[in-house]
């Protein structure tokens, strides 16, 4: 049973929470950076090199023949063109990630440099004091 209330203390925890959302928007943001990278950065890469699609690049190991069964065999490619696009996509998550890692040690940093209030002394101490004060004026 120990292990069972562990993992349950585990999994009720803020950062586990706080890494699920994460998870989530990474993955909402990975499809949002593919779209934007297939739809709106490759073309114009893809026009300026003479018209190519870079989805379609791809080097032919084998080319399409007929099965045992009569079924037609596809051919075997080697995409490159589609890992070039997802090298890209790679490339900006990363940059958005550095960039966002960045400003937030940067508010930590602001955190730390801001001077911590001065504790306040204990009560036997204050007393002391007092006591100290009081036999000063006694004098």
């Amino acid at each position: 049973m120990g292990l069972l209330k562990e993992f349950k203390e585990f999994a009720v925890k803020g950062n586990v929470v706080d890494l699920a959302v994460a998870v989530i928007i990474g993955g909402a943001f990975g499809k949002i950076v593919s779209s934007f990278v297939s739809d709106v950065v490759m073309p114009p890469i893809g026009m300026l090199l003479g018209g190519m699609e870079f989805t379609d690049l791809a080097i032919v190991l084998k080319e399409s023949s007929v099965g045992p069964a009569g079924e037609e065999l596809g051919p075997v490619l080697l995409t490159y063109g589609a890992f070039i696009q997802n090298v890209v996509d790679f490339i900006i998550i990363a940059f958005v990630i550095f960039i966002a890692v960045k400003a937030i040690n940067s508010m930590k940093k602001k955190e730390e440099a801001a001077p911590a209030p001065p504790a306040a002394p204990p009560k036997s101490e204050v007393l002391l004091e007092e006591i100290r004060d009081l036999l000063k004026k006694g004098q």
